[in-house]
């Protein structure tokens, strides 16, 4: 069963009410056997908060440019964007996934502990911040082409993976550089997981944290696994992703900072 909803005039509070009015009720009709399977919104402009803290095994689709912090807190639904996200896509989701055909913003994925996200294009500054394994859950997030400062910073766990097939136009920066696939300051506090990057990264652009460690065969299989995902959800060619090509970034230690404290 599916549903559309037109978000062509409503604001955030009126377009989430009616989001979980309708799936809650299609859950309480003839014993749940009338659930919303997928809901469309149409005509998304900048509304916030979409999808956040929801449980339902739903597809929401949508349509526009969603606001900031959709999906936030999320468990177990799937949003996959025609268009853009803003910033703080996926704050500390718990399990589901996030399809975006288009860009991401800033802090995608910050404390993110459970699911998937994958973005069609690019992400903007600080990643993947303060991302975490959570008992037997581990987030990934899938960059298909580039990302900006800060990739993985207090990185706790779980797998980032950038392509690098899209790169951004840096040419309004103050120094002169025109693209690139990565920012500075990659793993800054890293202390967990792992982020896989498609080219050789200049040693000035890590965090003092993590290190450049060569692929084994397990790291080929987890490429191989979600590149064929993010292939898949957006009709790309796999074999203009070569895999070997991939080097690997993994803190050196658990507690990078453990001598600045007294305990």
């Amino acid at each position: 069963m599916s549903f559309k909803i037109n978000a062509e005039d409503l604001d955030y509070k009126t377009l989430n009410s009616e989001l979980r009015k309708y799936l809650k009720e299609a859950d309480s009709r003839d014993g749940g056997s009338s659930r919303i399977e997928e809901v469309i919104l149409k005509g998304v402009l900048g509304q916030r908060y979409i999808g956040d803290g929801l449980k339902d095994n739903v597809k929401i689709i949508i349509h526009g440019t969603p606001g900031n912090d959709m999906g936030a807190f999320m468990d177990g639904p799937s949003l996959e964007v025609f268009g853009n996200g803003q910033d703080g896509i996926g704050n500390t989701m718990n399990s589901g996934k996030i399809i975006i055909h288009g860009d991401g913003g800033d802090i995608l994925g910050y404390s993110l502990r459970g699911g998937e996200i994958y973005i069609e294009k690019n992400v903007g500054f600080r990643c993947g911040i303060h991302m975490k394994s959570y008992k037997n859950k581990m987030p990934v997030i899938v960059i298909g082409g580039s990302a900006g400062n800060f990739l993985g910073e207090y990185m706790a766990g779980g797998i980032i993976i950038v392509l690098g097939m899209y790169d951004q136009d840096f040419s309004h920066f103050p120094y002169n550089i025109k693209s690139r696939i990565v920012g500075d300051f990659i793993g800054t506090g890293m202390h967990g997981g792992i982020i896989y990057i498609s080219k050789k990264v200049e040693k000035y652009k890590l965090g003092k944290e993590v290190k450049v460690m060569e692929l084994n065969e397990s790291d080929r299989s987890i490429l191989e696994k979600y590149i064929t995902n993010y292939c898949d959800y957006f009709e790309i060619n796999k074999s203009k992703i070569p895999t070997g090509s991939f080097i690997k970034l993994i803190p050196y230690s658990h507690r990078p900072y453990g001598n600045l404290y007294t305990y």
